[in-house]
């Protein structure tokens, strides 16, 4: 039986995960593929730390001892950082390696210019692990992408501030005491800016926008908030209203043009994310023929993030045809700004001038706490004259109690 060569570029949870899994799951790989997997090599950067490994593997800190080998099939990459992983992935693909990586920044910024590569050398790319650990939001998008043409995409894509909500509201805590526990279980590195400011969604989120549409809106004119502004004051304005704070990505193309934006959201018992509690992610996809699915489970961890490059591998080993990312089937075309329905917001802060007529204050829930309904633009504009004002999107329809029918005083 002819062997399929792996090499596992670093050693820490996610690359002995899938060396593990690919020994405890030897059977029903080789079934699949009708070929045994091999590991054969693995980069790590400690030579003097005992590995639990088979003798005939190669460890080397010199990833070019890694391309010199006779055989070579596939590279499997659980580094981080940008660099040196994409010039590791250049080198493999260079050197007629299908690839399989879990670095969601470094695909961020390089990814297209990889599966330019692939195809030039008859190669592919598995990237399953860059967006949702072991959610198959990637091949699910991969299959819907054939006729259905899709028009949103909105997840919960960073397991660690969705743990830090869930902490707050369920515990009553402040955010730095939850960020604590984040880090104590090891959610959270010890500077968790990617997470808790919605970097690493942003990067998520981009790579999904690739795929959905063929193209990424500009960095610069994305909607990045983290959710270092949520405080238990506005925890507890929301559970009067029934409603939770959620960290979102949202990805459309609007005025046939692709839109993003992350950050927190309020979403109702209706919504799909409100039952999503801490470190799971979900995606929700909607398009125009099977309507709007949704897709949860574990964002991150050992197994869950091995099973992804697991798939892929067994998605690059099989494929015939190299993927191509290109010009998507549009959507119907979003309606311009000037025409764009009324949403309901929370606001809340010190409010210091009345709003013109554009905006509809709907209640007070809390002090300096509103809900309000106006349309974005009319309430950035608001926002401008203001000094320390946050607001948070309600997404969908919700209903809202009424708790207090008198007109509402905002000065």
């Amino acid at each position: 039986m002819s062997v399929i060569k792996v090499a596992i570029l670093g050693f820490g949870t996610v690359g002995e995960g899938v060396y593990r899994t690919i020994q405890s799951h030897a059977e029903e790989i080789t079934a699949v593929l009708g070929k045994k997997v091999e590991v054969t090599a693995i980069l790590i950067q400690n030579k003097q730390k005992k590995r639990e490994v088979r003798e005939d593997v190669l460890l080397t800190t010199d990833f070019a001892e890694i391309l010199q080998l006779p055989q070579l099939d596939v590279v499997i990459e659980a580094i981080v950082d940008i660099e040196p992983t994409f010039t590791y992935l250049k080198k493999a693909i260079g050197r007629g390696c299908h690839i399989i990586t879990a670095n969601k920044e470094m695909f961020a910024h390089h990814g297209k210019e990889l599966l330019g590569l692939a195809r030039e050398n008859n190669v592919l790319v598995g990237y399953e692990a860059t967006v949702a650990g072991g959610i198959p939001v990637i091949q699910t998008l991969r299959q819907l992408l054939k006729i259905n043409r899709v028009s949103l995409i909105q997840g919960i894509l960073n397991g660690t501030s969705n743990f830090i909500l869930s902490e707050m509201r369920e515990k009553k805590q402040s955010f730095a005491e939850s960020l604590l526990q984040a880090q104590k279980n090891g959610y959270a590195e010890a500077d968790p800016t990617n997470d808790v400011e919605g970097f690493d969604a942003f990067y998520k989120a981009m790579i999904l926008s690739r795929i959905a549409f063929g193209e990424e809106p500009n960095w610069h004119d994305v909607e990045r908030q983290g959710i270092t502004s949520i405080t238990n004051e506005l925890m507890e304005a929301a559970e009067k209203l029934g409603l939770r704070f959620k960290h979102v990505a949202s990805i459309s193309r609007e005025d046939g043009r692709v839109v993003a934006a992350v950050k927190p959201v309020l979403v109702g018992n209706e919504n799909p994310f409100y039952h999503v509690e801490g470190v799971e992610n979900a995606v929700n996809v909607h398009s125009d023929i099977v309507g709007r699915i949704t897709l949860q489970g574990p964002g991150a961890g050992m197994f869950p993030t091995a099973s992804a490059m697991i798939e892929d591998l067994v998605y690059v080993c099989q494929s015939h045809s190299i993927e191509h990312i290109g010009s998507r089937k549009e959507c119907s075309k979003g309606k311009p700004d000037s025409e764009k329905p009324k949403e309901h917001w929370l606001i809340h802060g010190g409010i210091k001038k009345e709003a013109d007529s554009a905006i509809t204050w709907i209640d007070k829930v809390a002090k300096d706490t509103f809900i309000i309904e106006a349309a974005q633009k009319d309430l950035e504009q608001f926002v401008q004259q203001q000094s320390e004002v946050c607001y948070f999107s309600i997404l969908g329809e919700v209903d809202l109690p009424v708790l207090n029918k008198a007109a509402v005083s905002v000065i």
